[in-house]
């Protein structure tokens, strides 16, 4: 079975990166959501979250079993090193976990969301093109203020820690304007979808 064209999904908080992936659902395109596969890989009695609880200690486990992701977060935000060690142990079971993925679709592409994918320096060795989701700083301060409760120095915080539009811009191979109506989003992804199958034909 021929292997499925990846598109590597992208863009800043707030952006609309979940709007654009259910434009692609609608036309039937499967989503691969990293964000989830992390959450996935670290489930209760999982060999994942074994490893974290060795690594950073019972009290990144909740009094149910879970990860607390606030104390993890509080351990590794301040300490790169930690930081790196947690992702050590997460990145090689998400990349094992998105291959299996990537092994059951029989769509001709799909897109596999990486929020960080820009931010992780070196290529992703799964996506074969980038779609960034891109909107003016302000709009996305704005709709990350409405929907997180946040400040606008919080949401600045965050994407102080993110790549910049201009980077992100950089590597993409596509681009969708998040910063008006669905509609117009619809039709920039309609006309990528025509692209990608046609993409998808003739690899």
């Amino acid at each position: 079975m021929k292997k499925p064209l990846v598109i590597g999904v992208t863009g800043g908080i707030g952006s609309g990166k979940s709007t654009v992936c259910n434009a692609f659902v609608s036309l039937g395109i499967p989503v691969i959501d990293t964000d989830q596969v992390a959450r996935d890989v670290v489930v209760p009695g999982s060999a994942g979250l074994a490893a974290v609880a060795t690594a950073f200690g019972a009290d990144v486990l909740s009094a149910e079993g879970t990860l607390d992701r606030v104390a993890l977060r509080r351990i590794v935000f301040s300490d790169p090193q930690r930081r790196r060690e947690l992702e050590s142990i997460l990145h090689p079971r998400i990349r094992a976990r998105v291959a299996e993925l990537l092994q059951e679709i029989t769509a001709p592409y799909c897109l596999l969301g990486i929020p960080l994918l820009v931010e992780g320096g070196k290529k992703n060795q799964q996506v074969e093109r980038v779609l960034v989701v891109d909107c003016p700083e302000e709009i996305q301060i704005a709709r990350v203020m409405a929907r997180d409760k946040l400040t606008e120095q919080e949401v600045a915080a965050i994407m102080q820690t993110q790549a910049t539009r201009e980077e992100r811009l950089s590597v993409a191979d596509d681009v969708v304007t998040n910063s008006s109506d669905l509609a117009i989003v619809q039709h920039q992804v309609n006309a990528l979808h025509a692209r990608y199958l046609a993409l998808a034909e003739h690899r």
